[in-house]
């Protein structure tokens, strides 16, 4: 009877730890694209670890930033343009 009794609370323990344990890592921001959606241009730095740094507005921009140093641009084809806002219909009559 006793056994039974903790083998409960170790089980109820168990899950209290893995509920804490999955809610604190859903929670956690991931950033694991190598892209940045929000910028046209990546440039492509080489070297004992090679990454893309996606901040550039144009080539010309990002072939700028790139003199002197191991790099390639390339276009982001993840690049998501930002729609325009619709005119906004003003329903005063004059």
């Amino acid at each position: 009877m006793r056994a039974l009794f903790h083998l409960r609370i170790a089980a109820t323990f168990s899950r209290a730890i893995a509920t804490i344990a999955f809610i604190t890592g859903a929670s956690a921001p991931v950033r694991a694209q190598t892209y940045d959606p929000d910028y046209p241009v990546c440039a492509h730095i080489y070297g004992r670890i090679s990454y893309f740094d996606c901040r550039c507005a144009s080539l010309e921009q990002c072939r700028y930033l790139a003199v002197g140093r191991p790099t390639s641009c390339v276009e982001n084809p993840y690049f998501a343009p930002k729609k325009p806002a619709a005119p906004r219909r003003s329903w005063h009559v004059d």
